[in-house]
């Protein structure tokens, strides 16, 4: 951007596409250090392509193909698209701006409202894939099928604070400011919402201990020093109260789990940083890099935990297969086991492929000794 903008006097377009022929270039030419670089965007190419083209066999009309789930690796994909949010406004700016070239852009609502649609892309393309998941629940007969329902809402009020300051955007500053109580409102509703979320549904905590959750509350554990074990019969040390609430199998340790879970409470509040903006950072570009980075930073932390929860999940539905030792029966009682296996996933919906086991977590043996 020096360069481009400082040195050789060039326009704000031709660097951004100075910037994207630079990163085409090194992800084609085919030097040997780039090759997982060519991997990776291969990966998300793929996965996009599930996203532009839902996997809409997950509901059939044949009468013979059961109806299953969407798989976790596409739910997770999506989820990262949510957080590049502001990734889309900037392409849809970007795409508004060249669409006009070497013209300039001419004052008007678009200006605005196509970057602010195309950054809820991401929210609408998660909220699809929860409507999918309840019809699949309804077909199924699942009991928790309404939480899909609950979900597709939390990624749709994420929608609003979009459409209110896309808004703010195309009338007079004072009467743009008139509607910051408002667009705060929202905004905490927002975030409130997703915290929990998090908390409770995507990283599986405090759901599992309702006894160990009314226990610790009253305090009694702490006064008289007494542990909650989270199975009675089997033997060990039982875990401490905060353990039980949070949640028995903590694949990352509970400082950690504590920790992720801490941080991830005060960045999903990130944004009130937009009201110390001028006393904080030295000019607004400041400002959204700042903010974007730790929402990426977020998102990591984040991953951790809602990969270990769906493990732990699989984990649970998985049959124990018995070992045999020697003769020549072992192969055919595998196959056996992987047939029976097989059928019980289907029934439930659940993946089977080899991509789609792998993508959650190659750790399971080490979740099962938690």
């Amino acid at each position: 951007y020096y360069w481009w903008l400082d040195v050789w006097q060039g326009g704000t377009i031709g660097a951004v596409f100075m910037f994207y022929t630079l990163v085409f270039l090194a992800i084609t030419l085919p030097f040997r250090c780039t090759r997982w670089l060519r991997r990776a965007t291969v990966i998300v190419l793929q996965r996009t392509y599930e996203l532009i083209n839902p996997r809409c066999h997950c509901i059939t009309n044949d009468g013979v193909t059961p109806p299953r789930f969407i798989p976790f690796v596409d739910v997770f994909y999506a989820d990262a698209m949510c957080s590049l949010s502001k990734v889309f406004f900037d392409w849809g700016m970007l795409f508004h701006m060249a669409s006009h070239y070497p013209y300039p852009v001419p004052a008007s609502a678009h200006n605005i409202l196509i970057p602010s649609a195309c950054a809820a892309v991401p929210y609408l393309i998660r909220a699809r894939q929860c409507l999918i998941m309840y019809t699949v629940g309804r077909l199924k007969q699942e009991k928790n099928r309404f939480s899909h329902l609950w979900n597709a809402l939390k990624y749709s009020s994420s929608i609003f604070p979009l459409c209110l300051s896309a808004y703010q955007q195309t009338i007079p500053k004072r009467a743009a400011k008139d509607l910051d109580n408002l667009l705060i409102v929202l905004m905490v509703i927002n975030s409130t919402y997703s915290l929990y979320w998090d908390v409770v549904m995507d990283w599986g905590m405090w759901q599992d201990n309702p006894l160990g959750v009314a226990f610790c509350e009253t305090g009694t554990a702490h006064k008289k020093g007494l542990w909650l074990p989270s199975n009675p019969h089997k033997g060990g040390a039982p875990p401490a109260c905060v353990h039980t609430v949070m949640r028995p199998r903590l694949r990352f340790g509970l400082a950690m789990s504590a920790l992720i879970l801490g941080i991830d409470c005060v960045l999903r509040f990130s944004w009130t940083l937009r009201f110390a903006n001028q006393a904080l950072f030295p000019n607004p570009d400041a400002f959204v890099l700042c903010t974007q980075f730790l929402e990426v930073f977020r998102r990591a932390l984040w991953n951790l935990l809602r990969v270990e929860w769906e493990n732990i999940k699989h984990s649970r539905h998985k049959p124990t297969t018995p070992r045999h030792h020697g003769g020549s029966g072992n192969g055919s009682t595998s196959k056996h086991h992987a047939a029976k296996h097989h059928h019980a996933a289907q029934k439930r919906g659940m993946a089977t492929t080899e991509e789609e086991w792998v993508s959650i977590l190659p750790t399971a043996g080490k979740l099962n000794t938690l």
